[in-house]
């Protein structure tokens, strides 16, 4: 029997936020590619544009590379709709001035569910957690207490250690994985894709295992008023 809950999929209109572009790579972009197959619109936001994040490379020419990389990326999962809101790189921190940004950007896309990466200090199948990313999400899940979206029904915070329900990506797997090899600069800069391939496939057949199915995306799916 599986251990996840099938994940709530009667929804129009999702924004996923996120602290650098790739992090969806990283997690669930395969599910987003089954979403916009079903027909959802999801729409994508980042805290930053990840530009300390090739080592070698200065962040005035790494920025606007991660974000092409990122929009080749989200082609292949269907997204059209990004947004990077320009905070810096490995400095994010849960301020008023990021909560604002992040309200207004949300609000403007109204959606009835808001995706976040893991903000706990551990992901779902081991190793700790960044900053940014913990920041990053307890900023978004602020924002969730502090502003009225008047149609958000979900929460769903992927790679969290307290999953509770997972989406299906087995027919999708394959996109998700195109988009992570987007990411050339940034994957060259680590040594190549390998290493990143076998990690979110390792991820997808866990959650999967869990599930039920060959490949999952696990998510926390929390209410927004318990987030």
């Amino acid at each position: 029997m599986s251990s996840l809950q099938p994940f709530p999929e009667e929804w129009s209109r999702a924004v996923c936020v996120m602290a650098h572009p790739d992090d969806l790579e990283y997690g669930p972009a395969a599910a987003v590619a089954r979403w916009t197959g079903l027909g959802r619109e999801v729409s994508y936001l980042f805290v930053t544009s990840g530009e300390a994040g090739i080592e070698g490379t200065p962040p005035e020419r790494a920025g606007p590379l991660r974000e092409r990389e990122e929009r080749a990326a989200a082609a292949h999962v269907g997204v059209e709709d990004l947004e990077f809101l320009g905070f810096p790189d490995s400095a994010i921190r849960n301020t008023p001035e990021l909560r604002r940004a992040i309200a207004e950007a949300v609000a403007r896309r109204d959606p009835e569910l808001i995706v976040l990466l893991n903000h706990h200090a551990r992901w779902a199948f081991g190793g700790g957690n960044s900053d940014d990313h913990r920041n990053t999400g307890h900023a978004v899940l602020q924002c969730a207490r502090e502003h009225d979206f008047p149609r958000l029904r979900w929460i769903a915070i992927a790679d969290s250690p307290e999953i509770d329900h997972a989406v299906d990506v087995t027919a999708t797997i394959d996109a998700g994985l195109a988009a992570l090899r987007e990411h050339r600069a940034y994957l060259d800069a680590l040594g190549g894709e390998k290493w990143s391939v076998d990690h979110v496939l390792g991820n997808a057949e866990r959650a999967g295992e869990l599930f039920g199915t060959t490949y999952a995306a696990a998510f926390e799916l929390q209410e927004p008023g318990t987030a």
